[in-house]
């Protein structure tokens, strides 16, 4: 590819980074995935996403790419005025991310540092299943659960705390599970990826090799799979209610891992939340399109932006 300008896009997630140099119209000049070494502790976790930004400068400067600009995107709570991560699975707290991150790449490159979902919901607004909209919500079901809000056709940060859906509580009582916020009774306790590969085996008593394994032994008509598939869907319904009637958007595009059930998830909560809404504006319930690729597009994009504004 000839030489041109592009930007540094990094997705850094609890296994892996995924890395690219993007150009100005969206072309993947360079794409490449590298290991989080997490195990390692949060900082040999910091420093593996220095290393891997300078080492994706130098290999556009060798190629004869100019970099304009660098988008990191990354799990957890960014406090968007001093640059700090608190990310339990990256073990950060109050880390200077951003701080280091501009220490690493010099004070005349330009960087971003933006919450993973909110960049994969950034992405699907832009290029993906939330275009056209101007109220909508991207809601990845994976390890975790978090939401991008889209609201007057703005991407809603809260300062860096906006989205945390999986952290509102939708079961109460005695089997209100202990999430690792400290909360109990929490969305991501139920419907989470990672929940319902633990809930079937404490239900079950037989290990599975996550959430995939759920949903074949649900097809296979699995009593226990079926249970905690159900409970699953009944508080997501819950959740879509809610923002439903908060927040109104016209459309919901479901992501991450639990998206790959297809119509065996999308069709129950759009007739779950049929039947419950009364006066609201009922949204459109789809998958997302992106997959695995939407948070380091999105970091891409929020780099543009970024040196658009400078223009």
């Amino acid at each position: 590819m000839e030489p041109c300008d592009v930007v540094v896009a990094v997705d850094l997630g609890g296994t892996r980074m995924k890395c690219g140099l993007v150009a100005a119209d969206g072309a993947v000049v360079h794409r490449e995935t590298r290991p989080t070494p997490r195990d390692a502790g949060g900082r040999a976790v910091l420093h593996a996403l220095l290393e891997t930004v300078v080492e994706l400068e130098q290999k556009a400067s060798a190629e004869g790419h100019r970099v304009r600009a660098v988008g990191v995107v990354v799990p957890g709570i960014i406090d968007a005025e001093t640059g700090t991560v608190g990310a339990e699975n990256l073990a950060w707290v109050g880390t200077p991310v951003l701080a280091e991150l501009r220490a690493a790449v010099g004070p005349d490159q330009q960087v971003i540092l933006a919450h993973d979902v909110r960049a994969g919901g950034y992405a699907e607004f832009r290029q993906g299943a939330l275009r056209g909209t101007t109220n909508s919500l991207f809601l990845p079901l994976g390890t975790g659960i978090a939401a991008a809000m889209v609201v007057d056709g703005s991407l809603v940060s809260g300062d860096g705390y906006a989205g945390e859906l999986g952290h509102t509580r939708f079961v109460h009582g005695d089997d209100a599970e202990l999430c690792a916020c400290g909360q109990r009774g929490c969305l991501e306790t139920v419907a989470s990826a990672a929940a319902l590969a633990r809930r079937y085996g404490v239900r079950s008593g037989k290990s599975v090799d996550g959430a995939r394994e759920v949903l074949e032994l649900l097809a296979a008509g699995d009593p226990d799979a079926k249970a905690v598939w159900d409970e699953a869907l009944a508080v997501l319904v819950d959740a879509l209610v809610l923002y439903t009637t908060l927040v109104a958007p016209t459309r919901i595009a479901i992501g991450g891992g639990l998206v790959g059930a297809g119509e065996t998830l999308l069709a129950p909560l759009r007739e779950g939340v049929h039947a419950r809404l009364t006066f609201q504006r009922e949204p459109e319930i789809v998958a997302a399109v992106l997959g695995e690729e939407a948070g380091c597009l999105g970091a891409a994009l929020m780099a543009w932006d970024l040196v658009s504004g400078e223009q």
